[in-house]
């Protein structure tokens, strides 16, 4: 599980516990105007090949690590995909952090831009 806290212009997402070990990262740091977006989409986090990876990944269980998938570094720590978010980056060494998270509406809310009233 990944824990995501603001910090001024930046977002911290830390990984907990033994998944710093699975995932072979305790922390990353995004300036969030390098975040496109986060969403959830079980379909694309239940596929079955994650890509080649450089962690952990037993099927059905857990998924954690760096994984390259179509042209894309993924960082992936999910072990439940209903509590997982994807969020898209851009300007970043990843294009999608893929984690799970213990509330995924506030982090929805966190990260995705408000629409301003016109």
């Amino acid at each position: 599980m990944v824990e995501v806290k603001p910090q001024g212009d930046v977002v911290v997402f830390n990984v907990q516990g033994m998944h710093k070990l699975w995932a072979l990262k305790s922390q990353l740091t995004i300036p969030r105007s390098h975040i496109r977006g986060a969403r959830q989409d079980a379909e694309a986090v239940g596929r079955c090949w994650k890509g080649w990876r450089v962690g952990t990944h037993v099927p059905g269980l857990l998924t954690a690590g760096t994984f390259y998938f179509e042209g894309r570094q993924i960082f992936w720590d999910v072990a439940n995909i209903d509590h997982a978010v994807i969020i898209d980056l851009h300007d970043e060494d990843y294009h999608q952090l893929i984690i799970e998270v213990a509330d995924p509406a506030a982090v929805l809310a966190l990260l995705n831009p408000t629409p301003t009233a016109t």
